[in-house]
């Protein structure tokens, strides 16, 4: 969805901006209707405030050890005066994240970047994927793999993903509404089930890996409403080809704002969630030591289908899967690798160490 950080990133991008503002500036709404097209909705869409290429995955390596990885571009475009002649405006600013998650490590590997588009610097290219900040890139190849190169401190990613299934429109049609005004809503869709390949480097050790992942991309204007403060957010592959995004907006004191998502059975099959179709239910909590925040790691996470109840319980491969960008400006969020049953995937848990800025 997510999604995490797109508020924030866009915030960060207002403040800092040091071009001229314009109060004729205005950004586009996200509406009802709308059809897609691919590959052209894969690349940037840069009238848009906010948008994002979000991959997560669940591999293994030769010898079965399980991995996660996170692989995010956010593109936001600050509210600048397009009549501005300088080269060194910001008409648009790009960020990074990446992450492995070893159990085995028990804390995630982590690294960012961020920087204003142009200059051979950083960029997301408009009518197909391809998004890069210096040598950190996400393009869609000529025979229609994505492939992703990330070389962090102290570990690296060079994977392929091939597409499975066809996209998976989330909302309706790709209107994917995040709140009761209909303007707090984001075009979004999904690529479940990628096939994965490539190598995940730790330090000086690279090994070869195979699992799923699941590409998601959004772009929005006017994501939230005001009330809202964060998200719980699951991604998750199932290994008879089915798939599930589900979704809660949270308010203060965990009131529940809105919901859902979408469920593709093995045959194909959709079923589009409201928010009534999903609920979210803690079962166990934990706290971090360095922010303070407490997260719901564990939680049971229901849907409701036309034939019956789907009760999932996700389970984290490990608890401190927090990822701190304050350093760089950004959030606090926990973005970690779950299981559940006859799948895995990941949840994100965002407003958990502090309310998401407006």
């Amino acid at each position: 969805m997510t999604r995490a950080l797109s508020l924030s990133l866009a915030a960060l991008a207002l403040t800092t901006a040091s071009t001229a503002q314009t109060l004729a500036f205005s950004y586009p709404d996200v509406k009802p209707g709308r059809v897609f097209s691919f590959p052209a909705d894969h690349g940037a869409h840069p009238d848009f405030r906010t948008e994002w290429w979000y991959v997560t995955g669940t591999v293994k390596t030769r010898n079965g050890k399980d991995l996660g990885f996170q692989v995010t571009f956010f593109r936001t475009r600050p509210r600048v005066d397009t009549a501005n002649p300088s080269k060194f405006a910001a008409r648009q600013v790009l960020f990074a994240h990446a992450a492995v998650s070893d159990p085995a490590i028990g804390k995630l590997l982590h690294d960012q970047r961020a920087a204003r588009s142009g200059f051979g610097i950083a960029g997301a290219r408009m009518g197909d994927a391809d998004v890069r900040i210096k040598d950190w890139r996400l393009v869609r190849l000529a025979d229609g793999r994505f492939a992703a190169r990330i070389v962090a401190r102290g570990f690296a990613l060079d994977l392929k993903f091939t597409p499975t299934q066809r996209p998976l429109l989330q909302g309706k049609g790709g209107y994917s509404r995040k709140g009761p005004a209909p303007q707090s809503a984001s075009y979004y869709y999904s690529l479940p089930q990628l096939e994965t390949t490539g190598t995940i480097t730790r330090g000086t050790s690279t090994e070869t890996v195979t699992g799923r992942s699941w590409l998601d991309r959004e772009w929005s204007s006017r994501f939230l409403g005001g009330a809202a403060i964060g998200w719980d957010w699951t991604g998750l592959n199932f290994d008879d080809g089915a798939a599930l995004m589900a979704f809660r907006i949270r308010g203060a004191k965990g009131r529940n704002i809105w919901a859902g998502g979408t469920f593709r059975r093995a045959d194909g099959t959709t079923v589009t969630l409201k928010p009534g179709d999903v609920d979210f239910t803690p079962t166990h909590t934990w706290r971090s030591k360095r922010t303070g925040a407490t997260y719901p790691v564990a939680q049971i996470v229901t849907v409701r289908l036309p034939e019956g109840k789907k009760r999932l319980t996700l389970t984290p491969m490990f608890a401190d899967q927090e990822l701190d960008a304050r350093s760089s400006g950004l959030p606090v969020y926990w973005e970690g690798l779950v299981r559940t049953e006859g799948g895995r995937g990941y949840l994100e848990l965002t407003g958990y160490a502090a309310p998401l800025v407006m």
